[in-house]
C-alpha cells in the first residue's frame, strides 16, 4: 500500500486491494503545471476490468476521492449525502482527463468523483447497498462521473468555491463504484 494521505483514501486504497484491481496512487504533496499553472492532482488513476466487456467503459479513470462522514442512519435512501467539491477539484480533473485522453489515444479516459462515505453509526440499514468494512470502520463508495456533475453542480459557497449537486440529483448520478470498475 502507498502512503496515502487520510483513512478515506487508505480505505479505498485496502478495497481496491482487495478487489485485486490495477492502480496507481497519486502523492498529493506534488502538484504538476500545466501552463504556468498548478493543477491540482487527483488520487488515484484506476484500469477497469470492465473496459473490455461493456464498450462505453472507461479504460482509465481518474479518481479524486471525496471523503465523508455519513451521520444518517438509513444509507439505502442515499439521502443526506455531503457531495460538495471546491473548483480547484473540478478544474484539476478537468484538466487531468484532457491531458491523458490526449496521450492515450487508444485509450478512453474518463474523471470521477469518488465519495468515499464513512458512517458514524455501526447500525445504518443499507438495503443491500454495498459497504466496506476497513479498521474498525464502514465505509460505502460512490462514484460520480466528472460529466454528469458539472452539468448539475450548483454554487454552495462563493467565498470557498465550493460547487454541490442537489440531492435528487445526486442519488440520480451516484453509482456504486464496483459499477464503474468490476
Amino acid at each position: 500500500m502507498s502512503s496515502q494521505s487520510n483513512d478515506y483514501e487508505i480505505a479505498l486504497e485496502s478495497w481496491l486491494i482487495e478487489n485485486r484491481l490495477k492502480y496507481v496512487a497519486v502523492d498529493q504533496q506534488k502538484r504538476n503545471h500545466f501552463a504556468r499553472n498548478s493543477v491540482k492532482s487527483f488520487d488515484f488513476l484506476l484500469y477497469n476490468n470492465r473496459a473490455g466487456l461493456c464498450p462505453d467503459a472507461a479504460d482509465m479513470i481518474v479518481a479524486e476521492v471525496k471523503g465523508r462522514l455519513y451521520k444518517g442512519t438509513n444509507f439505502a435512501s442515499l439521502s443526506g449525502l455531503q457531495n460538495w467539491v471546491t473548483q480547484d477539484d473540478v478544474i484539476g480533473l478537468e484538466d487531468w482527463q484532457s491531458v491523458l485522453q490526449e496521450s492515450s489515444a487508444r485509450q478512453k479516459v474518463e474523471a470521477v468523483f469518488v465519495f468515499a462515505y464513512r458512517f458514524e453509526k455501526i447500525d445504518v440499514e443499507t438495503d443491500g447497498r454495498a459497504t466496506y468494512d476497513f479498521c474498525d470502520n464502514r465505509y460505502a463508495f460512490l462514484a460520480v462521473k466528472l460529466d454528469d456533475y458539472r452539468k448539475l453542480m450548483k454554487v454552495r459557497s462563493p467565498k470557498w468555491k465550493t460547487f454541490s449537486v442537489p440531492a435528487a440529483d445526486f442519488r440520480q448520478i451516484a453509482k456504486p463504484l464496483g459499477q464503474f470498475l468490476l
